[in-house]
Order: C-alpha cells, then structure tokens, then sequence
C-alpha cells in the first residue's frame, strides 16, 4: 500500500467544523518540515552535483504530471527574475505539454515514452541534470524519463513521497519525503505537494547560492521588472556602498544589476 493512498488519520470530514477543518489540515502540515529534514543530505548533494554542471555550462530539468509538473514549473520560472538567469538553464516540463499547467489532459502521464521526447526538444546531455518529481513514485512519464536519461549519462534526480516506490528504486539520488497519509485521502497536492515545493526551493536556490547569483543575504542579480524590484535593488546598493537613495538608483539604472554597480563602484 503507497503512503499516499492510505487512509486519512480523520474521517468524516463533512461532518467537522469549519474551525476544525483548517486546524486540522494545519496540524497535518506542521509534519511536512520535519519528513523534509530527514532528507536534506540527499538534497543538499543534488545541490552540489547541480552546481558541478551549471558551471560547464549545463541545465536542470523537472519532469513531473499534474501538480507535480506544475510545481516543476513554478520552480523554474522563478529562477530568471530572481536570480538574472536565462529561461534555457532550470527547464520545467509536464506530461501533456503546456496547456496541462492550467488544465488536466487525460491519461498524457501513462505513456512512458513521451517524457524522452519532450527532453530530446532540448538537447539534453550529460552536462545536465533530470529531476522527477511524482508524490506516488509510479508514474510512467516519469519513470520512462528517468530511465532513458540514466541509459544517455545523465544524472537523474526522483524526489516522490512513497520511499521504496519505482522511482525512489531507480534514481540516482533519490529523495522520498515521508510526509505520511493526507488529510484528504490520496490527496497530493497538500502535503506531498507542499514537501515537493519544499525540496525544489532548496534544490534550485542552493544551486544558485553555490553559483554565485547571490552575495550575503541579497538577490543581487534579480531582475529589474518593476518598481518594487528597483526599488529593492536601489537599497541593497545604499546598504552595501552607503551611497543616499538618488545616488544608488542612478548607479543600478547606469549598470542594471545590483551586482555589476557594487563591483563598478565598490
């Protein structure tokens, strides 16, 4: 029996106060820190052999279906503004393309052999990394990502919910987060879905910290979409070089990055 399919540690959820619906959901995810700690030096060695990669020039991909595609997605998406990196380096994928971010396609994640497909649009190599992401650990598109990489010399990544699961089996790091039943049965988009997003926030800006796109504390190679952004970035500047608020937004307009003014002008 997966981990997440067993049966929720409540029942008769209908019947419960809405008060007690919420804390109870709450009370489940408090869990969810604590089965991510068991796991973090699993995590924090997909860090280093990302970052290994990154520095010859190579790409993270996340393959996953349903939300743990979108969530793939999500991740990667965010790395451009936040860290200044172009689109082509963390690359999100779902099985049934695009139009699955936002609405389900039926059955696109049982076909073991798409998942290759999608990768190969990409030219992926053994410079990269491949992470799949599935709560259950058994679903075919990824699965069948998993193991053509592994047969073309590419690190692969399985973070899942069910330790013992296929993918768990058969990755070359896994991560199996054991965050137990959901509140709603089988429902993994709570819990398993909450520890995923977890994981993929420590993967991506731990390899982007081991990189170099940060100094201190401080996104300094954000990008400047809008007027919080520059603003933001304007401070870190005054922080950093002690300069008044007009000097440092003059000195991020004439460089464009929070980084080359501070070393322009450092």
């Amino acid at each position: 029996m997966k981990i997440t399919e067993k049966s929720s540690l409540y029942d008769r959820l209908e019947e419960m106060d809405t008060l007690d619906i919420v804390a109870n959901i709450n009370n489940e995810d408090k869990k969810v820190a604590e089965a991510v700690a068991m796991v973090l030096p699993q995590v924090a060695k997909v860090v280093d052999e990302t970052a290994k990669r990154f520095e010859q020039g190579g790409r993270l991909f996340y393959i996953g279906a349903g939300t743990s595609g979108r969530l793939g997605i999500l991740d990667a998406s965010e790395i451009p503004p936040t860290f200044g990196m172009p689109h082509n380096r963390v690359i999100g994928l779902i099985a049934g393309g695009d139009s699955a971010i936002r609405k389900a396609v039926e059955f696109a994640e049982d076909d073991t052999t798409q998942a290759w497909k999608d990768l190969q649009k990409y030219n992926i190599n053994s410079n990269d990394v491949l992470v799949g992401i599935a709560a259950s650990g058994t679903t075919p598109y990824v699965l069948g990502g998993i193991a053509d990489a592994k047969a073309h010399g590419i690190l692969t990544v399985g973070v899942t919910n069910n330790p013992g699961s296929p993918l768990d089996l058969q990755s070359d790091i896994p991560i199996a987060v054991n965050v137990g039943p959901e509140f709603l049965t089988g429902s993994t988009r709570m819990k398993s879905g909450t520890s995923q997003k977890m994981v993929l926030n420590m993967i991506s800006t731990g390899v982007m910290i081991r990189i170099g796109r940060v100094k201190g504390n401080k996104m300094v190679n954000m990008q400047l979409s809008n007027t919080k952004l520059v603003d933001r970035g304007t401070r870190y500047i005054m922080e950093e070089l002690g300069l008044s608020y007009e000097e440092a937004r003059k000195a991020l307009k004439k460089y464009g990055s929070v980084k080359l003014a501070v070393d322009a002008l450092k």
